[in-house]
Order: structure tokens, then C-alpha cells, then sequence
């Protein structure tokens, strides 16, 4: 089916327009050019940090546990704003919120390339956190606003993932080349592609309709205690390893997050105007999608982070000879995602959703034999490839589910909640992997025996998605 979208009408408009009056222009592909464009920098950026991981550790002289905050900074700031980012962007305006966060991120990229000190360095990831948290949730709000929920948002939000992943391959390459040059190099590289997208922004992301910009009083406590709580619950989560999982600190900052989330549920129903409409938790299908979407960059990023010790200290690969290895991987989604459309139009979202968790979890206990010396055609490329298309499917399915049947003043809303389960969901798994290997010390041609435990750790939550996956797809049947 042919999918058809109108000329860049910002927020509700689009809805207006009549199904048959739609189509692509230049202006429109210009525009979602410039949200896939910051999309694109999110996932390089990531990507390009992973592969550097050791190369970081040896310079600097960092622990497992120290080195996971280079990436868990990030997903601080990005997992415990993104929802008060999406929220932001419902108010104040997307075009508005979206240039001035890629500002934000250009401004850190390079500080992060400058710095010398380890905590000034996890403070310039925590900052482009931050912007990432309230950019992805203001272009992902943009175009399901201005495309028609159906076959022509499916087909937008399809291009959109497809090139966050084409950024997390083409950062696995950069990465690999930059690394060699100096692990500084991956820091710098997003400054001139975050400028780009800023200068393209401002010129084709249309103004937001003023009158659509809603102009109401700010529920500012619950703003206070919703983002208190996942900021800590994300730092809870990363510094369990070190503190201890059951430690009076843990345990005391797992208590204050539920009280914080109990006093923002109380606010929410008392306050005129609230952050977030507690209406919108009644969405099965919503929340459906966020709990899948804990399990699916959860798995994957504990995955990233064990299989980047695996490939470059006990294969004894160059950051560049990994990337490659692990290319083929992002290829599928981003020459498969634009053409998963079809298939959500075919199937529905549910369907590729147990498909893509399926591939997961193939992929990872496949990874169950690697060895000491490198099995690749065996083990490794199909790894590589099974989570490829797990990606393909599910990611775009994903997105589409979580914002479908949401109104266009709720999108960014909706837009956030679904980001900030990408990543807290990534935390979580990302330090339950880290504690596994903490002691570990690996070296060439050896696996230590914390591997194995901690593959089994990010297959299980895979598992835990499917599941979820599974009982959506029985319930929209019944």
C-alpha cells in the first residue's frame, strides 16, 4: 500500500487534512530528514562510545564499574528526563524545544572532547543526556503529529528508526577509525553533525501553530517529584554494583523513588493541570509497549557492553576489527527498518514485536558458546544478524504502538514515556551486567566463567519481554 503524508502541518492540523489530500513533498522529506537526522546522531553517538569502552579504560586507568559511567551517564540524564522532555515539548512547542536541545548537544560533544578529568567526562555525557531527553521525544512528537496515525505515520516512523540505526552502524565504523586516530575523536565527531541538523532544522521544521502551543499554568511539583524519581532511580540502579545491591543505600534510595512516585501521583490528581494525564496508563496498548520496550535496549545494551570486553580484550581485536565484525547487525535495520512499514500494516504492531524478541533471544543464546578464540561465521555473525532483525522489527513496532490512539496534545507525553522505557530499561540491565563481570579480569584467549551468568542475565530479559509481547497480542485477539 502506497503511504501518502501532507506538507508539514505542525501538531494537530495534520489530523484535519483528508487521507486523500496527503502527499510527500520536498519540504516534508526535508523535515523528517532533520528529525531522522538527530536520530542518526543519538545512535552514532552511542555506538561510537561503545567501541572506545576499552580504549577509555586504558587511558584513563578506570574500573568495569567506573568505565560503565561513561555510557550510564548518558542514560542518566537521558532516561530520567525524557519524560519531563516530552512534556516540555507539549507545552513550550516541538520546533522550539528540539533546536535549542541539538544546541545543547553540539556545545557538550565538544567539551567531552576536550576534558581531561574522568568526572568532568561523565559530566559532558550526563549534559548530552540531557539535550538527547528532550530531543527525541520533540521529533518523535513532530511527526506523529503531523503524519496520520495508519500507513503514513507507520512509513515516517519506520525511516525515523531505521536511521537510528543506520547512526549505531555508521558509529561501530567511525567509532573503529576514530578510536585508532584517539578515543577523543568519537567525542568530537557528533559536533559538526549536530550543527548540521541545528542549521536544517531551523530552516525546514515549521513553525509550531501558536494557538496549539497550550498556554496553561505549569504543574512544577509534579514536574519536581516525577523527574526526582527516575533521576534517582537510574543512579540507584547504576551505583548498586559498587554499593551493593542490597545495601542500606540501595535499598534507601529504592524506598525514596517510591515515595517520590507515590507523592507524583498524588499531585497528578489534585493539580488543574497536570504533567502527566494518569488517564493515559489506561492505554493497554501503551503500556504494553513501554514494558517491551524496557527488555528490548535493556537486553541489547547489557549485550553491547560484555560483547565489546569480549571482542577486544579476550579476541584481542582492534576497536576497528570489532566494528566491522559487528556490522552486519545494524545493515538489516537500517536497509530492513523502512521496509518493516509494510509489515505493521500487514500483521499490526503486536506480531513483529514477539518476532523481534524471538530474534533476540535466538541471538543471545547463540552468543552462549562463544570461546576463546574467535568463532566468527559460527557464532558471531549470526549473533550479529539474528539481533539485527530483531531490532528491524521491534523498535519501529514499538514506537508506533506506544504513540497510536494518542491525541496530538498528549503525543510528546506519550513520546517520552516510551524513550525514557528504552532507557531506563538499558540502566537497569546495563548494571545488572556490569555487577556480573565486575571481578572479572579478563585476557587473551581466555572467557571468565562471569560471562556465561551474565549472557543468561540479558537472555532472561529478552524472555521477560516476549512474554509481555505475547499476552498483547492474545489480549487485542480475545
Amino acid at each position: 500500500m502506497a503511504s501518502t503524508a501532507t506538507t508539514p502541518v505542525p501538531d494537530s492540523a495534520a489530523a484535519e487534512l483528508p487521507a486523500q489530500q496527503m502527499r510527500w513533498t520536498p519540504r516534508l522529506w526535508g523535515t523528517l530528514l532533520v528529525l531522522c537526522g538527530a536520530l542518526f546522531l543519538d545512535g552514532l553517538d552511542v555506538s561510537m562510545v561503545g567501541v572506545a569502552l576499552p580504549s577509555i579504560q586504558a587511558d584513563l586507568g578506570l574500573s568495569n564499574s567506573t568505565l560503565q559511567w561513561v555510557v550510564s551517564g548518558y542514560v542518566l540524564g537521558y532516561g530520567g528526563l525524557l519524560l519531563l522532555g516530552g512534556r516540555t515539548a507539549d507545552l513550550l512547542g516541538r520546533r522550539r524545544v528540539f533546536l535549542w536541545s541539538i544546541a545543547i548537544f553540539a556545545v557538550a560533544s565538544l567539551l567531552g572532547g576536550l576534558v581531561n578529568d574522568p568526572a568532568l567526562l561523565v559530566g559532558t555525557r550526563f549534559v548530552k543526556g540531557v539535550a538527547a531527553a528532550f530531543t527525541a521525544p520533540a521529533g518523535l512528537s513532530i511527526i506523529t503529529t503531523t503524519f496520520h496515525e495508519g500507513p503514513a505515520r507507520n512509513r515516517a516512523l519506520s525511516f525515523f528508526t531505521a536511521c537510528g540505526a543506520s547512526g549505531f552502524s555508521m558509529g561501530l565504523i567511525f567509532g573503529g577509525l576514530m578510536t585508532e586516530v584517539g578515543w577523543r575523536w568519537t567525542f568530537l565527531l557528533p559536533v559538526p553533525i549536530a550543527l548540521a541538523v541545528l542549521v536544517a532544522g531551523i530552516r525546514l521544521i515549521p513553525s509550531d501553530v501558536q494557538e496549539n502551543i497550550q498556554k496553561r499554568g505549569y504543574d512544577i511539583a509534579g514536574a519536581a517529584t516525577v523527574t526526582g524519581a527516575l533521576l534517582l532511580l537510574v543512579y540507584a540502579v547504576v551505583e548498586a554494583p559498587a554499593a551493593g545491591w542490597l545495601s542500606a543505600r540501595t535499598l534507601g534510595s529504592y524506598a525514596l523513588v517510591v515515595a517520590l512516585l507515590a507523592a507524583f501521583v498524588a499531585i497528578e490528581r489534585r493539580v488543574a493541570h497536570p504533567l502527566v494525564r494518569l488517564g493515559i496508563l489506561r492505554n493497554r496498548r501503551l503500556v504494553g509497549a513501554n514494558l517491551a520496550a524496557l527488555t528490548v535496549t535493556g537486553s541489547y545494551f547489557g549485550f553491547q557492553f560484555l560483547g565489546t570486553q569480549y571482542a577486544q580484550v579476550v579476541l584481542g581485536w582492534s576497536p576497528l576489527t570489532m566494528a566491522l565484525a559487528f556490522l552486519p547487525g545494524g545493515l538489516i535495520v537500517a536497509f530492513g527498518g523502512p521496509r518493516t512499514a509494510r509489515l505493521i500494516n500487514r500483521f499490526g504492531t503486536g506480531p513483529l514485536v514477539v518476532a523481534g524478541l524471538a530474534s533476540f533471544i535466538t541471538g543471545y543464546l547463540l552468543f552462549l558458546r562463544i570461546e576463546g578464540e574467535p568463532r566468527y561465521l559460527a557464532v558471531i555473525l549470526p549473533t550479529m544478524l539474528l539481533l539485527g532483525l530483531g531490532f528491524a522489527f521491534a523498535y519501529p513496532a514499538l514506537n508506533i504502538q506506544a504513540t497510536a490512539g494518542v491525541g496530538d496534545d498528549e503525543q510528546g507525553l506519550a513520546s517520552g514515556l516510551v524513550q525514557a522505557s528504552f532507557q531506563i530499561g538499558g540502566a537497569i540491565v546495563l548494571a545488572g551486567v556490569s555487577a556480573m563481570i565486575a571481578t572479572a579480569h579478563p585476557t587473551p584467549g581466555a572467557v571468565p566463567d562471569s560471562y556465561y551468568p551474565a549472557i543468561w542475565f540479558v537472555t532472561g530479559a529478552a524472555v521477560f519481554g516476549l512474554v509481555v509481547a505475547l499476552l498483547g497480542v492474545r489480549r487485542s485477539r480475545a
